[in-house]
């Protein structure tokens, strides 16, 4: 598979089988990602890869806290800015409609976000999630770096012929997720990244994209 078909076929998967992810594979992906560019080299990531009996008591933990209708930790970090304006509420809203019908959830239902939370406790089925932390003394700069670490990571997991779905929602049970991977205090957490091989059948989301000219200035040219 080439970069451009990588780049192409990379999608968030929401519906993942129960095969497991080859240790070599991962490990090949991972060493390879470390490539991946960061200001003055800082490589200011930590991965913790979770998978097996603790990816399932994880699982258990916070799909409790899901479906008991818990809020979540105080967030560290606002997932979206406050009052989001054209285009950009636009472009939210249309993802959202689509998500929401692909995994069977009437945008109406009163019960929405405990349904969309259980789902994201539970990993979509994900058989491994790696859950990206930063140091808490790196500033936006690192934040970006972390982004195109995680990008390399999901575009040679496609390479690979696996599927990942990125997870800010793990945030929102922060406290859980760190206490049992052992996080540091001095981390914070990003994201998690489910990963798997997509679940035969499952409904085929992949929502549009903005036309080139309205996210790109040709000067010069």
């Amino acid at each position: 598979m080439d970069v451009y078909e990588a780049v192409d076929s990379r999608r968030a998967v929401r519906a993942f089988s129960d095969e497991p992810v080859p240790r070599e594979v991962l490990d090949r992906v991972l060493t390879a990602a470390a490539r991946a560019p960061s200001s003055g080299n800082l490589q200011p990531w930590h991965v913790y890869v979770v998978t097996g009996g603790p990816l399932a008591e994880l699982k258990r933990r916070a799909s409790a806290r899901a479906l008991a209708g818990d809020p979540g930790d105080e967030r560290e970090y606002p997932m979206y800015p406050a009052g989001l304006a054209a285009p950009y509420a636009e472009r939210f809203a249309a993802a959202a409609a689509q998500r929401y019908a692909a995994l069977g959830i009437a945008r109406d239902d009163p019960d929405r976000p405990r349904k969309i939370a259980a789902l994201n406790a539970e990993a979509f089925g994900a058989p491994l999630v790696l859950f990206c932390y930063l140091d808490r003394a790196m500033g936006p700069g690192q934040w970006g770096d972390a982004g195109i670490y995680l990008q390399t990571v999901m575009l040679l997991l496609r390479a690979e012929g696996l599927h990942s779905c990125p997870q800010v929602m793990w945030t929102m049970y922060r406290e859980t997720v760190s206490r049992l991977v052992g996080a540091e205090d001095g981390r914070v957490l990003f994201c998690g990244v489910s990963v798997g091989f997509e679940r035969e059948g499952a409904p085929h989301l992949r929502t549009g994209r903005a036309d080139l000219t309205e996210t790109v200035s040709f000067l010069g040219m």
